[in-house]
């Protein structure tokens, strides 16, 4: 089938593209499955850069991937998380009681199911852990905003910057959405000292390397 892998930073791009055979990324191939796009930081930027993708190209799967904070104990870092849910964690209103989530005030959606068998293979396939993964705009560095998002979204694995925008413009052209994070960092206090960006991308890398036989099949 043919793959669109949105990233956000070319350094995560990369390293997909190690992952995979030349013949599958090759646009001269005959065999060629899948395009690999650094699409920029943030939700707005990942649903304009995979949109504009989409319209140029048809595609069988869009998998947004890359580096994510890990909510524990369940996503160390090191480890990697496939989402059952892409959900836009900080859409929608702050009040004096609370969050409220954009669906709650009655615009729109905050959820985009990936498809439940294809999504549970990936995760089998890599070893990840099947769960939520949150679309933040602000990047997690409190405990109490940790707190907060994991009493919001029990059961989370990770939280990234843009799945949800990926998934929206995948949505749009009625194509299904993959997101697959590996863990950088616990989501909570920030401390970038305790960062492992490095040992990430190679998880990362990894995880690709492991879903070859998917990305290979016919669609």
């Amino acid at each position: 089938m043919r793959v669109l892998v949105v990233t956000a930073v070319a350094a995560e791009a990369d390293s997909v593209t190690a992952a995979l055979p030349a013949s599958l990324l090759d646009r001269h191939d005959p065999e060629h499955r899948v395009e690999v796009l650094a699409g920029g930081v943030g939700p707005g930027a990942a649903a304009a850069a995979t949109a504009t993708a989409l319209a140029k190209g048809s595609y069988d799967l869009v998998v947004s991937a890359g580096i994510g904070g890990g909510f524990q104990p369940q996503a160390p870092v090191g480890s990697l998380v496939v989402a059952d849910a892409i959900v836009a964690a900080d859409l929608g209103a702050q009040t004096p009681d609370g969050f409220i989530p954009v669906v709650e005030l009655g615009f729109g959606h905050s959820t985009h199911r990936p498809p439940a068998a294809l999504a549970a293979r990936a995760a089998r396939a890599i070893g990840a852990l099947h769960a939520p993964v949150l679309t933040v705009s602000t990047v997690t560095g409190t405990a109490a905003r940790a707190a907060e998002l994991s009493s919001r979204h029990p059961g989370a694995g990770a939280e990234a910057m843009e799945g949800f925008g990926v998934a929206e413009a995948a949505a749009a052209q009625n194509v299904p959405v993959l997101e697959i994070r590996a863990i950088s960092n616990a989501v909570g206090p920030r401390d970038r000292s305790a960062w492992r960006i490095k040992e990430a991308l190679s998880s990362l890398e990894g995880a690709f390397h492991a879903l070859r036989p998917l990305l290979e099949e016919s669609p």
